[in-house]
C-alpha cells in the first residue's frame, strides 16, 4: 500500500511530494478547520481554507486540493465558490493550461474584516427601518436602534484596528 503521506524514512520529515503533507501538518489543517467551522464558517470551506494556508505558494489546484483532502473534485468547487464570495481566495488559470490554481488573497484577514463594512451597513439600515416599523419609542423599536447602533460603532472602530494593524505592519517592513 502507498503510503499518502510519504516521509524520509527515520525523519517523519516531508519528502517534498506536493500533492501530500506530513500527517502533523494534515492534523494542523483539520484542527483550524474546526475552530473556522466552530466560528460558523461552513466545513468543507475551512478544510479547503486552512489547507491552502499551509501550501507553501498559498495556492493549489481543485486536484491538489482533493487530494490533500480526500474530498470531491464538486465539494472543491463548492468550498472555492464561497471562499471567493467572501473575499478569502481568487482563481488564476495555469499557465499553458485550462486548469485553474486558487490562491489566497493578499492580506486575507485585512480584507475580509474591511469587506464587512459594507454588510454592518447594510444591517444598520434595515435595523433602521426595523426600528421605524415597529415604533422606536416601543421596547422592540429600542432594541432595533440599540443594536444598529452597535453595528456603527463596530464598523467605527474596525476603521481604526484596520489603520492600526497597516501602520503596525509598515513599520515591521511587512507591508
Amino acid at each position: 500500500m502507498i503510503d499518502p503521506h510519504p516521509t524520509s524514512p527515520g525523519t517523519g520529515q516531508h519528502t517534498g511530494d506536493d500533492d501530500t503533507y506530513p500527517a502533523a501538518l494534515a492534523a494542523f489543517v483539520e484542527r483550524f478547520a474546526a475552530d473556522l467551522t466552530e466560528a460558523g464558517m461552513p466545513r468543507m470551506p475551512s478544510r479547503v481554507f486552512a489547507c491552502l494556508l499551509v501550501s507553501s505558494e498559498g495556492a493549489l489546484s481543485s486536484a491538489e486540493l482533493a487530494r490533500r483532502l480526500r474530498i470531491s473534485p464538486a465539494a472543491v468547487s463548492g468550498a472555492v465558490r464561497y471562499l471567493a464570495q467572501v473575499s478569502m481566495v481568487s482563481r488564476e488559470r495555469e499557465p499553458g493550461s485550462r486548469r485553474e490554481r486558487y490562491r489566497l488573497l493578499q492580506d486575507i484577514w485585512y480584507e475580509a474584516i474591511a469587506s464587512r463594512d459594507a454588510d454592518l451597513l447594510r444591517w444598520v439600515s434595515t435595523l433602521r427601518d426595523g426600528a421605524r416599523t415597529a415604533g422606536e419609542t416601543g421596547p422592540a423599536g429600542q432594541r432595533l436602534n440599540e443594536t444598529a447602533e452597535f453595528m456603527e460603532f463596530l464598523v467605527e472602530e474596525m476603521r481604526g484596528v484596520l489603520e492600526r494593524w497597516r501602520a503596525r505592519r509598515a513599520s515591521h517592513g511587512s507591508a
